[in-house]
């Protein structure tokens, strides 16, 4: 067993963990943060997709003791602690961009990382910023319009013309 020590969403967590435990694993079944999924095992799907120190990573691809010291945010730590949507959260909700849902929170995930990152996007931008995420029921324009949403009320509140 290792000792980990982790801030997940703001709180910080210390567990002995096997060295070869999965981060998705450790979010889901010891933290029981299970808005993470698990889709494929092989880091084709997205689907457990975080922000690992800022950075968008499936966790099925990071051992639990990697992020040992890291800051992770899960889906359940976007919201603001009264219960307000992040804003991609927002505009996922408004553009209808989810149908099953299972895909859902890793797209949610990878797209606010890709919006900290990209300072213009357009629907190209945002189509190749997002291929590591899958959506099986194929809904990718209403997730496209959703994050261009983001990214035009970034623009609107910086004041830029992205």
């Amino acid at each position: 067993m290792v000792l980990i020590s982790v801030e997940v969403n703001g709180t910080r967590r210390q567990h002995d963990v096997e060295p070869r435990l999965l981060l998705v694993q450790y979010l889901r079944e010891t933290l029981g943060l299970t808005g993470t999924n698990i889709g494929c095992d092989t880091s084709s799907c997205g689907a457990c997709t975080v922000l690992l120190d800022g950075e968008s990573v499936k966790s099925c691809t990071v051992l639990a003791v990697q992020a040992d010291e890291a800051e992770i945010v899960t889906i359940e730590g976007l919201a603001d602690p009264d219960g307000s949507f992040h804003r991609v959260q927002e505009a996922f909700r408004e553009n209808h961009a989810l149908q099953c849902g299972y895909c859902t929170p890793g797209m949610v995930m990878a797209a606010v990382s890709l919006l900290a990152e990209e300072d213009h996007l357009d629907e190209q931008g945002v189509r190749e910023g997002l291929e590591g995420n899958l959506c099986r029921c194929t809904g990718y324009h209403n997730i496209v319009k959703a994050v261009l949403a983001c990214a035009g009320d970034r623009a609107t509140v910086t004041g830029s013309d992205s």
